[in-house]
């Protein structure tokens, strides 16, 4: 099957876009610190140590994902149950931005976002319950249909 390479170009995505929103951030705290933006009121300093630290946070947790998925791909095993929390919201999250960046940024972000999901859903799809027991089979009478409950 082929759900170490899925999981392991996830992870790749993953902590690409971990380091693509650290620097998108970095840049946006640039530009508000040189223009000394506020917003309503607010303090420039503060805004521009928002957006680091939502730079810094966001690109943490895509590093985790990352690393979610890498030891899924190096181990051959589905996540532990936090695991695989972490990775469900990271794809409702892009799922959510996704619809999102449709109309702010266009088509392009968007199937990129949908891209990174699929990722996502595929890695956790593949390492499904594979070590879970078999359901018996139902019963059956001599002529092939199931007996009545």
């Amino acid at each position: 099957m082929a759900r170490r390479p899925i999981a392991i170009v996830a992870a790749l995505v993953l902590l690409a876009e971990a380091v693509g929103i650290v620097v998108l951030n970095a840049v946006m705290a640039r530009f508000v610190e040189g223009q000394s933006m506020s917003l309503d009121g607010l303090d420039p300093d503060a805004m521009v140590t928002g957006t680091w630290a939502l730079g810094i946070v966001s690109g943490a947790l895509l590093a985790l994902c990352a690393a979610v998925a890498l030891l899924a791909a190096i181990r051959d095993r589905r996540p532990g149950r936090a695991g695989r929390a972490l990775l469900i919201g990271c794809a409702v999250i892009h799922g959510l931005l996704g619809a999102v960046t449709v109309g702010l940024i266009g088509w392009g972000a968007f199937a990129f976002m949908m891209v990174v999901l699929g990722l996502i859903v595929l890695t956790l799809v593949a390492y499904g319950q594979d070590d879970a027991p078999a359901a018996e089979p139902a019963a059956t009478t001599t002529d092939g249909e199931p007996t009545p409950a």
